[in-house]
């Protein structure tokens, strides 16, 4: 019926969200979720071209970066997703995940974001370990590097890199920059907290 299974998937996608009423979040993860998967690049994949156009542009992609789990993420890498798709990405963030290997946690600080990310994103989902508890650490650093991007005036140039704020924008606190040891010894403290706490809770 389909000449291509990206046009399969777009069609099916956009009557799946029109049945549902159209509502304000619908993610559609694509076959080709990161660079990694894409033939030959990103913004030469005859998959994701015909996605950007063929899907209803309320429907938010989700992307994971250069690969499956992505150790860094680029701005520049964003912006040219966000061409192809023509639409920012939501991205699917597999740095903690740990369900492919259960013998590793991970539980350093959120990292390897560049500044200024948040203007290209549409959204950001974290994927954690399995072990529930393990999370308090990337949860509270993700949620530094969030406030860290709210506070921050840099303004990403079309390279990606950071742009300090002007002389002139007395306004604009120019610290917002996220340190991920600062975020990671801020958590710890608020973990052993929450530890003492719960140790004194009855039953404990």
């Amino acid at each position: 019926v389909f000449p291509s299974l990206a046009q399969a998937q777009a069609s099916v996608a956009n009557e799946v969200y029109r049945e549902l009423g159209q509502p304000s979040v619908f993610l559609f993860c694509p076959t080709e979720y990161c660079s990694s998967l894409c033939s030959p690049s990103p913004s030469k994949s005859c998959y994701l071209l015909t996605l950007g156009q063929e899907l209803l542009p309320e429907i938010g992609v989700i992307w994971t970066g250069p690969k499956v789990v992505s150790q860094e993420l680029s701005a520049t890498l964003l912006e040219e997703v966000e061409g192809v798709l023509q639409r920012r990405p939501v991205i699917w963030d597999n740095l903690y995940a740990n369900d492919y290997d259960c013998r590793r946690v991970f539980l350093g600080p959120y990292t390897g974001r560049a500044p200024g990310l948040m203007a290209r994103l549409h959204g950001l989902l974290l994927n954690p370990n399995c072990e529930l508890q393990a999370n308090f650490i990337p949860i509270h650093t993700l949620g530094s590097w969030f406030q860290s991007e709210l506070g921050s005036c840099a303004h990403p140039d079309r390279t990606g890199m950071e742009t300090a704020a002007g002389p002139g924008d007395s306004q604009c606190p120019q610290e917002g920059s996220y340190s991920p040891q600062e975020a990671l010894e801020l958590a710890l403290l608020d973990w052993v907290a929450e530890i003492n706490r719960q140790a004194l809770e009855p039953g404990r």
